[in-house]
């Protein structure tokens, strides 16, 4: 191997590794981890306040069973889960230096993206006009719409996060070193993701089969 292939390798490992911590994991990934794990307190003392209503609900609570649709939910469920398939195969696209295919699939997650936010609106809609189901009318809908109110912000920053990775890649600026940026991304995306996996479970498929 020549002197100039040898610096170019260690140059490039240089760079590889000029902003890993300790550990071997970049700087951003773990900012991200430790993000995450915060936001998993967050949610969790959300999900535990819902869970105590549920466990001893008030006099005067109302019944769930006409007011939640398992059917409705479920697709916006399964439009989430697709999107964080969509979001694994732009960052192995992007790795790969494959703008085209980067753009379809960071374009199909964001689009599953606003599929889940439409159905959810949808169903905010429904529960305060058809049932008259508003964050004070009572305890369970002060802690689903703050639960739920909560992930969908989340969303929606993942959402404009995504959609400037998108716009970006028309700079010209764009290749497959910017793969560890859409990776961060992507872990935000699968965590919202997983979180609304438990919302589900805990609000809707636990009532349903208590029916």
């Amino acid at each position: 191997m020549s002197q100039t292939a040898v610096t170019h390798a260690d140059d490039s490992h240089d760079a590889h590794d000029e902003h890993a911590t300790c550990t071997g994991i970049p700087n951003k990934k773990m900012f991200m981890w430790a993000f995450l794990a915060s936001d998993c307190m967050f949610f969790g003392c959300l999900i535990a306040t819902h869970m105590v209503y549920r466990l001893s609900p008030p006099p005067g609570s109302p019944d769930l069973g006409p007011i939640l649709d398992i059917e409705i939910v479920s697709i916006s469920t399964f439009l989430l889960l697709m999107s964080s398939l969509m979001m694994a195969l732009s960052v192995h696209a992007i790795g790969k230096n494959n703008l085209k295919s980067f753009r379809t699939y960071i374009l199909m997650t964001v689009l599953m993206g606003f599929g889940f936010l439409g159905i959810q609106s949808y169903e905010w809609y429904y529960f305060v006009n058809e049932h008259s189901l508003t964050l004070t009318s009572s305890l369970f809908g002060s802690t689903f719409y703050t639960l739920t109110g909560t992930h969908k912000i989340h969303v929606i920053i993942g959402i404009i996060w995504l959609l400037t990775y998108y716009f970006y890649s028309f700079s010209g600026k764009m290749n497959h070193k910017s793969e560890l940026d859409v990776e961060v991304a992507g872990l935000y995306w699968h965590f919202v993701d997983i979180v609304w996996i438990v919302i589900f479970t805990v609000v809707f498929l636990l009532e349903f089969v208590d029916m």
